[in-house]
């Protein structure tokens, strides 16, 4: 089956970025080597975001519009992204534009060989709590689950579906991908990826989220791993 790939965006208000992003993306999708879809999946704006998705994409028949009745947070929206994929490979980015969809043109010559690419954010433009609160947040869950996964929450990924279809879901779950592909046995192969200033609004995340929230889902995830089923049939 020749691969095609569906890009799940969640979107929690962000007015200001998506019409630079729809840009971005046109240009990428000029590009791709391989046909491309696109599933917005609007987490419960409640500014002008649910508007402009729903104008753009209905001048771009690759492009389509999940809407949720509230705001669930980023491991639902990811979720239903993928529940709603029917392509062979699933990419993953935020539409902040502080990564751009052209560093996936990158990622499409490691498939079929591994199953997941994951960006690695090395030269981060961040303030320097977001820089340090991450560092240490990724340090502690290498230490803790021992996942040898360099920047977990980078927003730029594709997975082949057949792996992310079958992960298993929890609220924090956006943090551990990579390591629920390794949990089925996947390869996962890391590449380091552009990173730019948050081109408008403001981040959806601050200190309580960025380490206590993700040190009690680095806890469920030992817990839920150490019970995880997996087997081979013999014959």
């Amino acid at each position: 089956m020749k691969d095609e790939l569906t890009i799940v965006v969640p979107v929690f208000n962000e007015e200001e970025s998506l019409p630079r992003f729809f840009l971005e993306l046109d240009a990428f999708a000029g590009k791709s080597p391989i046909p491309l879809k696109t599933i917005f999946v609007n987490d419960g704006s409640t500014d002008e975001s649910l508007t402009l998705l729903a104008e753009e994409c209905e001048r771009r028949d690759y492009c389509s519009v999940l809407s949720f009745d509230r705001n669930y947070g980023l491991s639902t929206a990811i979720k239903a992204g993928i529940d709603h994929c029917r392509t062979s490979l699933i990419g993953y980015i935020d539409a902040d534009l502080q990564t751009r969809p052209d560093d996936f043109l990158r990622f499409f010559e490691h498939f079929p060989e591994y199953d997941m690419v994951n960006g690695i954010r090395r030269k981060r433009q961040d303030t320097l709590v977001k820089k340090l609160s991450s560092k240490f947040a990724n340090a502690y869950r290498r230490l803790m689950i021992n996942d040898a996964i360099e920047d977990t929450c980078c927003p730029l990924k594709i997975i082949k579906t057949s792996f992310a279809q079958q992960m298993p879901f929890f609220i924090g779950m956006h943090r551990f991908i990579p390591a629920l592909v390794q949990l089925q046995g996947g390869k996962v192969k890391q590449l380091e990826v552009s990173h730019y200033p948050r081109y408008a609004g403001t981040s959806k995340y601050h200190l309580f989220n960025r380490l206590i929230g993700p040190f009690f889902d680095i806890l469920a995830f030992r817990w839920m791993r150490s019970r995880y089923i997996r087997y081979k049939v013999a014959r």
